[in-house]
Order: C-alpha cells, then structure tokens, then sequence
C-alpha cells in the first residue's frame, strides 16, 4: 500500500510579495489587527481556509522576512499567525517555519497555549547547532521536527559541499539524538535542501549536481533499516525558481522523480496536487537528467541540453 504524501502548505509565507505586503499592512494597525475584521485579515483567513480545503497536513507559518533589521517583530508576529491557524484551521497542525530559534521557540509554545486540544505541530526547521535546546523542549511541548541536512565542510568529493555519505552520516546523527529525547521515527522529518534547476551546475569538474546529492541522500536515508520510518521532505518552490515557465508542471514531474527516491512530505501549494496528477513524461525526462547528473561529463552534457530546450519550449507554454 502506498503512503500518503504528506503536504506541508507554504502559502502563509512572507516572501511571497503579496502576502508580505499584506502581513506587512497588517501587522502596522497594531495590536486589534489580528481580531478586528480588515480586508487583510481576511486575506490571511482566506490562506488557511484555501489551504485546509486542498488537503494540506500543515499550514506553515514563516515571517522571517520581517527579521532582519527587527527580529523582535518576528516573534511577535509567529505569535499572532500561529494564533490564527490554530483559530481557522479546522485541527490542521501548524507548522513554524523560522530560521531564527527564538521565534520557533516562541511558536511552539504559542501553539500549546489555549485550553483546546490541537494537534501535533511541525518545528521546520533544527539544524546540528541548535539541535540540543531544541530538542529538550520535547519533554514539555509533543511536536515532530524537520531536520537540515547542512555540510559547512569546505566543498570536496562527490557533489561538493555535502555529499551523500556526509548528509546521510548527519541524518544518522539528528535521528540517534533525537530518539534519546524521545522522539519517535515518524516524528523526524529530513530535508536535504532542493536546489534551483536553472543554477544546479557543478561548480567543479566531475562534481555531482545538487538535485543528485538531494536524492540520493533521501534514497539512503529510506533504505536504513533503522531510519527507514522517518519522512524525507524538500521545498519543492525552491526547484523551480529563475525558470521562464511551465513552473507548476515541471514542480510536478519533480515531486514524481523524487518520489521514485522514497520522498514523501513536500512544502508545496497544495492546491496544485503536485503528488496526485501525473506529470508530462518530457518534463519527467528533464529532472531524470538532473537526479543522474553524477560528475561525469555526459550526464552534464544530458542535463544542459535538455535545459536548453526545455528553457525554449517553457517562454512559449505557460503551465
């Protein structure tokens, strides 16, 4: 029987120019903003309804965008979306989404505030250093986890800067951690990071691609026999940035490609059903060159030419 896919919906999110500019107006009519009906309210309400009726298994919640020169304001405003989606989203868990640990902390404890019963939140994301005070908030705060699969190593080997074997031995690493914290397997989520097709170009003669170090990497990861039961998920926008077109169809064929790896969770719009519909097998094709694109040079050549002619279909084909 095949598992279902896990939809992690990215719509609330403020790099997305509009929903900043309205979380942006939002947030200057001050403290009522969140309660008193407004036309940006509504279109927030209207983000988590959208998202809750598309079958989404998380709405996330990211205002990092907010944080760079005031990073108070993003706790502060986590606070009030992780409000919002436990008031409109019909038990569908929250999933805070920050890079900051402050603010991720604050929503969890945010999400565990109110008297209701809610359901198990996603923290996106705990990477190696912040791993430790992370993960001993889980004696006091139940929630499941995405961990980042990050080399900081000086780029060598295989794929560079995070081969294979060093990703997966870091995916070992979170797992052993944080079953002593009491997590279990299917509470650990791992993303090895989806990198741009348009840009995913070996920087190095006989380096493999980013897109064949992400899946193979999750491919490794489902294949343990002891971490097979932990969720492998990837920002699947992320893949398909800087692209001239047909962006919702090439999202889709690469959802199926990495499926095929053992990908089950993705941070999606779910109203795209990326994981439900089937994708052009030209466009199939394409991430196929990429996923392969192992350092040698006809796998390189592969991949480039079949960018080149997608790049000159996708200007004139829309979806």
């Amino acid at each position: 029987m095949t598992k279902p896919f896990i939809v992690i919906g990215e719509s609330v999110h403020a790099s997305i120019p509009h929903t900043k500019q309205v979380m942006e107006q939002l947030h200057e009519f001050g403290p009522d903003a969140y309660e008193r009906p407004s036309r940006q309210l509504e279109y927030i309400k209207n983000l988590i309804d959208l998202q809750v009726d598309e079958g989404a298994s998380y709405i996330a919640v990211n205002v990092d965008a907010f944080g760079e020169d005031r990073p108070q304001t993003t706790v502060d405003m986590m606070l009030e979306y992780v409000g919002l989606v436990r008031k409109w989203g019909r038990s569908v868990a929250v999933c805070i989404d920050s890079s900051d640990r402050n603010v991720l902390i604050a929503g969890l404890k945010k999400w565990y505030s109110g008297d209701e019963k809610v359901n198990r939140p996603l923290v996106n994301s705990i990477k190696p250093d912040t791993m430790q005070q992370m993960m001993e908030l889980k004696k006091d705060y139940d929630y499941a986890f995405i961990g980042m699969l990050m080399s900081e190593q000086k780029a060598s080997g295989q794929a560079g800067s995070g081969s294979v074997d060093r990703l997966y031995s870091l995916a070992r690493q979170m797992f052993e951690k944080a079953i002593g914290f009491g997590f279990k397997a299917d509470q650990i989520f791992f993303d090895p990071a989806a990198f741009p097709l348009a840009i995913d170009m070996p920087m190095e003669p006989g380096l493999a691609g980013y897109t064949y170090r992400a899946f193979e990497t999750i491919q490794k990861i489902k294949s343990d026999p002891v971490m097979g039961a932990v969720h492998c998920v990837l920002g699947v926008s992320n893949a398909v940035r800087d692209l001239p077109g047909r962006k919702i169809g090439l999202a889709r064929a690469y959802v199926a490609k990495a499926m095929e790896y053992g990908l089950d969770a993705g941070i999606v719009n779910p109203k795209h059903h990326l994981h439900e519909r089937q994708a052009d097998p030209k466009l199939l094709e394409l991430v196929d060159a990429y996923a392969q694109m192992d350092g040698s040079a006809d796998a390189m050549d592969r991949a480039m030419r079949l960018m080149g002619e997608f790049c000159q279909a996708a200007r004139k084909t829309k979806i």
